[in-house]
């Protein structure tokens, strides 16, 4: 009995440590398929439209605070049909102890 419980405790916490996490935790994301967070400009879609005017290949960055009060700032390019990828994302976190 004791063996089946070792046994499925680890299998627990063998498939936690597989899982991929909040993309949020990562400090530094670079290349293809960065999933937005809550204050991307593509989170949640829509941005076709408003970004169809800007030449393909053009790069830009947005800064927001994250949903944890860290400083996110993501680096866009603009592809052939006009959507947005996202191909950089650094989260700075906050210092709150007074600064020194």
């Amino acid at each position: 009995m004791k063996r089946l419980l070792v046994m499925a405790i680890a299998a627990i916490a063998l498939t936690a440590c597989s899982s991929t996490g909040n993309p949020e935790f990562r400090a530094i994301d670079y290349g293809p398929g960065i999933q937005p967070i809550p204050g991307s400009i593509t989170y949640g879609g829509k941005t076709r439209a408003r970004y169809a005017n800007m030449p393909a290949g053009y790069t830009f960055s947005h800064e927001f605070y994250g949903s944890f009060g860290s400083r996110v700032e993501e680096r866009y390019r603009v592809l052939n049909d006009g959507s947005l990828d996202i191909y950089s994302r650094r989260i700075t976190p906050i210092n709150v102890s007074g600064g020194r």
